[in-house]
């Protein structure tokens, strides 16, 4: 490895709605070796004001330019992490990094989500009308403080639809396996994405696989934060290190 530098992909932020930026956080909390870009959506953070992407063909067009970026130079060191949503994106970049670049990411941490063969099993909403899509949404657990504002609401009803039907859409195709080691997180009390369902994304690569649980439900990854990232930068700091898990 001709550099020691890591640059560590955060697709997406925690659920449907979330912000990217949320990574910027982990900067002060990894090694200055790694490089944390967060890859932001359309209609989302900064991009609030851009059409949010809802078909997955649009989605991986638009983040098709920000890998092409992250392969030069390409012999550094790629780690792609996604939450929820994100999982399947970064499983997504993964596959393409490997069939449009030949670069196979270092390793592939994926949280919070089902492995992408596993069939949908939650009831789906966003074929709802907007009134009953808002209503069920408020029924979830820490819905978004911003869904109450009016204003907001009508801002961010757009996105969430849009992230809901990329998330309840999602059609797996069979394809070569990974080799990169996959890490796989999630949450002791997630009803959303069971620790077995989590474990099954071990299918997906013939190289090494580890499954890392951690308290908490489907938002564990801002409850138990700093455990999250100080495990992802460990993970890193060891493939660049003398001893690979």
């Amino acid at each position: 490895m001709a550099r020691a530098s890591w640059t560590a992909d955060s697709l997406s932020a925690s659920y449907a709605g979330g912000n990217a930026q949320t990574y910027v956080l982990w900067r002060r909390y990894l090694s200055p070796d790694i490089e944390v870009c967060p890859m932001q959506l359309p209609g989302h953070g900064e991009r609030i004001g851009e059409p949010p992407r809802h078909r997955w063909d649009d989605l991986l067009t638009d983040v098709r330019t920000r890998l092409a970026d992250l392969t030069s130079p390409s012999d550094r060191p790629i780690a792609l992490f996604g939450h929820s949503l994100a999982a399947l994106l970064a499983f997504e970049c993964a596959r393409r990094l490997v069939a449009e670049h030949g670069i196979q990411p270092a390793r592939l941490l994926v949280s919070g989500h089902r492995a992408p063969d596993l069939p949908l099993r939650e009831e789906t909403l966003h074929h709802l009308l907007d009134t009953e899509f808002l209503t069920r949404l408020s029924e979830r657990p820490r819905t978004l403080g911003a869904l109450t504002d009016p204003e907001f609401r009508k801002l961010l009803l757009p996105m969430l639809r849009a992230d809901f039907t990329a998330s309840e859409t999602y059609a797996f195709r069979e394809g070569p396996s990974l080799t990169c080691p996959i890490t796989a997180l999630g949450g002791e009390r997630d009803e959303d994405a069971t620790l077995g369902e989590v474990a099954a994304w071990q299918r997906h690569t013939t190289g090494r696989f580890e499954l890392t649980a951690f308290p908490g439900d489907h938002f564990f990854i801002d409850d138990a934060w700093e455990a999250v990232v100080t495990m992802v930068g460990d993970r890193l700091r060891s493939r660049a290190g003398s001893t690979p898990r």
